[in-house]
Formats: structure tokens, sequence, C-alpha cells
């Protein structure tokens, strides 16, 4: 277990620029007006890259509320992505610059047999720790891809990633306080609050079918260390396999109601066309919609990028990454021709059903020629990606397969 001494303060002098921005680095202006970038390959794709509190630099989308995304290279390095390089992303602006861990608390009330309030310290001392690997994947990762253009922060492939979270079961926190027979849905709340006062509060819930199991973590570490502040630092709720609207940040207060949860952020917000894709076409409305829920299957190219010359050989190495959500990885076949001919990859160490799953292969690639890379994963029951992209006007659940051109010089 680690100590806590010493965090808040800690945590207190590194978060001064989520309430100023950016100008509370005190960045020299040469420096602040001509940061070190790069472009995401669609329309307003610049981003510049800044070393936010204990954070490398990072794609900056926005400051308030901050929204950085993981330069996708950081995937090729380590199947577990680093927390300096963990994606950000809040939907309030009103963060909290300093979290007193003496006083803080998680309480749980509503539909309980008693209410409850307890510490870090209580967390980690009272509880059994379980660890899980897991994804986190915001709803809208790679919406700056969808065509037609979509509103809504333009992500590229980098808002997700994947660590190792440590914590309390979720299931043992609610035993612990007593269900009423009548209990159905469970309500998140996290420190952060709306600047405005016509701003809804950022609540989200899930059916208590969704949260009674083994998986479903109130963390307060990650990848070994605890949570960075801007990852949720002291607690974060781990929902494997959901996307990451319902990884409920700083949590601090879970209710339990007996009845559906009607606010905004589970109703209007985040929510898709009923249907089996969760796509309709451009410029029709969905007649019904549902909440957004588990995560699709996808597969990522990391070793190689858009437009490289590459040389040319027997035994090129294609290698990437594949997740689901949560049945596991079956298959990843790998194309060099736009999908006419598939290979099977070589799949790597099995991290659990929830982690990315690393996989490789070899391919003969002739020089002076252009070739188009894809990959295409395939989960357990039979799931696979999508050869096209489905749209729907959140731009939330993409999983096409992405085409890399490259060519090849000699050998």
């Amino acid at each position: 277990m680690h100590s806590t001494d010493g965090l808040t303060r800690r945590r207190l002098l590194q978060t001064s620029l989520i309430v100023g921005g950016l100008s509370a680095f005190g960045l020299k202006s040469s420096w602040a007006s001509s940061p070190p970038s790069i472009d995401l390959p669609f329309s307003r794709g610049h981003r510049p890259l800044v070393a936010f509190p204990e954070k490398r630099p990072l794609m900056v989308m926005t400051t308030r509320p901050p929204q950085l995304e993981t330069p996708f290279s950081i995937f090729d390095e380590n199947i577990f992505t680093p927390n300096d390089a963990f994606f950000v992303r809040w939907h309030l602006a009103n963060i909290p610059s300093t979290v007193d861990l003496h006083t803080f608390r998680l309480t749980i009330r509503g539909r309980v047999k008693q209410t409850w309030s307890f510490s870090l310290k209580d967390l980690q001392e009272q509880f059994d720790p379980v660890e899980v690997a897991a994804v986190c994947q915001c709803a809208g990762n790679s919406r700056g891809f969808s065509e037609p253009r979509v509103a809504g922060g333009q992500w590229g492939h980098g808002a997700m990633g994947n660590a190792q979270w440590k914590g309390v079961r979720l299931r043992d926190l609610l035993e612990k306080a007593g269900l009423e027979k009548d209990a159905k849905h469970i309500r998140f709340d996290g420190l952060d609050r709306p600047v405005a006062d016509s701003t809804p509060d950022f609540l989200k819930s899930l059916s208590l079918d969704d949260v009674l199991t083994d998986h479903v973590l109130v963390a307060y570490e990650m990848n070994g260390e605890p949570l960075p502040f801007l990852n949720g630092f002291p607690l974060r709720l781990v929902v494997p396999g959901w996307y990451a609207t319902y990884w409920v940040k700083m949590l601090n207060d879970i209710e339990v109601l007996n009845q559906e949860d009607r606010s905004f952020w589970m109703d209007p917000a985040y929510r898709i066309p009923n249907n089996s894709c969760g796509c309709i076409k451009p410029g029709e409305k969905a007649s019904n919609k549902v909440p957004i829920s588990t995560m699709r299957v996808r597969s990522f190219i990391t070793n190689i990028v858009e437009s490289a010359n590459i040389r040319a050989g027997a035994k090129v190495r294609i290698s990437g990454i594949a997740f689901d959500q949560g049945y596991g990885i079956d298959l990843v076949l790998v194309s060099i021709d736009d999908g006419q001919h598939w290979q099977a990859a070589r799949l790597g160490k099995d991290y659990g059903d929830f982690s990315f799953r690393p996989w490789e292969t070899h391919v003969a690639l002739k020089p002076g020629r252009s070739y188009q890379l894809q990959s295409l994963a395939i989960n357990r029951i039979g799931e696979s990606q999508q050869r096209e992209a489905k749209w729907n006007p959140n731009g939330y659940l993409r999983n096409a397969v992405d085409t890399i051109q490259v060519r090849t010089v000699s050998e």
C-alpha cells in the first residue's frame, strides 16, 4: 500500500493550471505561442503538445475543461499506457485545485440499509484490494475521422489508454451498506462542478446488474501508483469494457436509486440510436435512443505510421494492439493490399480480457511499391471490426478498419 503522506500538498502545488489554464505554467511567450505540435489527419487537426502537471507533452484540444490526447506513438512503446501519457477528458471546468485526504470521503447513500462514509485509508485497509487490466476509452475516440463531420471534441485515435487498476470492488462497498429490495440503479458523482448554474452536474448511472461483478472497481491506483490528479485522484470508478463516460473521476458520492436515472448526462446526453449498429444515415434522426454502454472490438497498427517509407524485404514486421468489451480477442487479421487478402497475426501475451492484446506478423514487401496496410480484430464471440465506418451524429462507437498508406524503398 502506498503512503498518502504529502500527496495532498503535491497535488495542491501541481494543479494550479487547472484553474488558470496554460498561463499557469509561467511559460515564456515565445514558447507558449509556438509549442511543438502534431497535425492529425483531418480538418482542424492541429494540436499543440504541452506538458501539464504529472504529464509528459500531450496533444491539447481544450484547457477548460482539460482535454488531452495521447500521441499515438505511445501505444507502440508498452502494452500499458504510462500514467504521464494517459489521455485526459473532463466534462466540467470547475475542478478542485486541492484534495485534502484528511477530510475527503466517499459516501454511499440512497436506497441502502445504512449510509457509509469512507476515507481513502478506510478503503485501502478495510477491503480486499483487487486489480484488473482494462482499457479506458472515450466514447468519442476517433470522432475527428467522422464523415460527414460531427460536433464534439475532434479526437484522433489517442483518447484511450490501457492500465493496471487497483482498488475495491464496488460490489463489496454496496454489500457493506446493504441494498434495499427496491434498489435498481447506482448513480455516481465526483468533485468536479459546473462553472455556470445552468450547466448540469456530471452524474452517471449504471444498473445494479451491471455493477455487481468482480471487476467494477473504485480504484485508487493506476499502474502501481496513486491516480494522477487529472485522471481522477484520489478515486475513480473503473468499469472495464464500458466507455469512459461511466468511469467517474474524483468519485466522492455513490447513490443507490430505485428507478432509472434521468439526469442530463444519461438522458439526453450519451445516447445512441437503438439498433444493432448504433448508427443512422447522415441527415436522418433517430426515433429511439438508448444510453451508450460497452465498447466495440478494435485493433490498430502501432509500429508503422501513415506515409512511411519502409525498407522492403521478406520479413517486414507489422505489429499493434487489439481490444474489445471483455470477451477477449480471438484473432487479428492483417492485409497489405487494402483488404483483398488477409493473413492471421500472432497474438502476444494475454493480460486479461479487458486489456490491450498485442499482436504481430511479418510480411513480404517488394521495393518501389505502395501498400495499404490494415488490421481487423475478431473477438471470442465472433464480433469483428467493421470494414466501413458507421455514422451517428455524436461520432460514437467507431471501430472501422483503418488504412495506413506506405511506400517501400530498396532493401
